[in-house]
């Protein structure tokens, strides 16, 4: 077992659910709310990374992050040292590829209130930011908690993109779902046996997690 990669794993799930979960309510929100005719677009751009290739996503992230790139060469004036192939570059790769686990299950959460919920909290004195924290945000609450469950699990087990933008440094970009690939290339059965054990683990818990939300938001039949 890789307990490197595996902090690396929890570290980078957890760094990119800090970073979502405010950008997918803010969106979420706006498209919940959005006049039916200008939805296809945007909600085409949210969900690309769902049908694009993680690979095709991978390349554009290195091209960007070249170091003869604006980006590349900020990050060197300000913080110093090389953007791509490290942990800031997978944070960012992972923010991008997950950004459609954040968005959808809160826009879908507002999409059910009903249509009349922020008019009658409106009709009571509230304003639309106290409508937003006292009223949408609780009633929405199953669909924020799957956004971050599935955020944070998708992290854990993405591939193709962070191996493309971090090349699987130790300790730097390794996580554990490479270290995994590393364990079945060399025919290392039992570590990879472990890993495994580890990332389906918490896929079937994500998953019963989600489906016990999503029957905790809709109706209820006594």
């Amino acid at each position: 077992m890789d307990w490197q990669a595996f902090e690396l794993s929890i570290r980078l799930g957890l760094c990119t659910v800090a970073v979502l979960m405010p950008l997918g309510l803010l969106l979420g929100r706006w498209l919940a709310v959005m006049p039916r005719r200008h939805k296809p677009w945007l909600e085409a751009a949210v969900g690309l990374p769902l049908v694009l290739p993680p690979t095709v996503l991978g390349w554009y992230l290195l091209a960007a992050l070249a170091d003869d790139t604006w980006l590349a060469r900020a990050w060197h004036t300000a913080v110093g040292g090389q953007l791509a192939f490290s942990f800031w570059a997978i944070l960012l790769a992972s923010v991008l590829v997950n950004l459609p686990f954040a968005v959808q299950p809160v826009q879908r959460a507002l999409e059910a209130l009903p249509p009349d919920t922020r008019q009658a909290a409106w009709l009571c004195g509230l304003s639309p930011w106290q409508t937003w924290w006292r009223v949408e945000l609780p009633l929405a609450w199953p669909g924020v908690a799957s956004a971050a469950a599935l955020t944070f699990a998708h992290t854990l087990g993405e591939f193709g993109v962070v191996l493309m933008v971090g090349g699987a440094i130790p300790g730097q970009t390794k996580t554990l779902a490479l270290a995994l690939y590393d364990r079945a290339q060399a025919l290392d059965a039992t570590g990879a046996r472990s890993m495994a054990a580890i990332l389906l683990a918490v896929a079937v818990v994500t998953s019963a997690a989600v489906y016990r939300l999503a029957a905790h938001s809709g109706p209820r039949h006594d």
